[in-house]
């Protein structure tokens, strides 16, 4: 079961008392920042709850699964999202 963006500004509202068109502008803001951070390569850390983080990617040699070829892959970005020990305790139901 997940929980859609629209969901989550209605709880974090009904939990916070703000309307939900204040918890929808937090949260663009919240993300804004984590997008203009992780394309700088800086770390965003939220102690506790998680971090995001860009990391590089090599070149690499794929290949074309339809017809076999050999592909070269250009090097690349990626995001990686670690949890925390909150996140990681409340998902083992400590």
């Amino acid at each position: 079961m997940a929980i859609n963006r629209s969901e989550l500004v209605a709880a974090v509202a009904e939990k916070s008392g703000n309307s939900q068109a204040a918890v929808n502008g937090v949260l663009d803001a919240v993300f804004e920042v984590f997008t203009s951070q992780v394309s700088k390569g800086e770390k965003v850390t939220i102690p506790g709850w998680l971090s995001v983080e860009r990391t590089e990617r090599a070149a690499r040699t794929g290949r074309n699964p339809r017809t076999g070829e050999s592909i070269e892959i250009p090097a690349g970005y990626g995001v990686k999202i670690s949890a925390g020990s909150k996140l990681k305790n409340a998902a083992s139901g400590k």
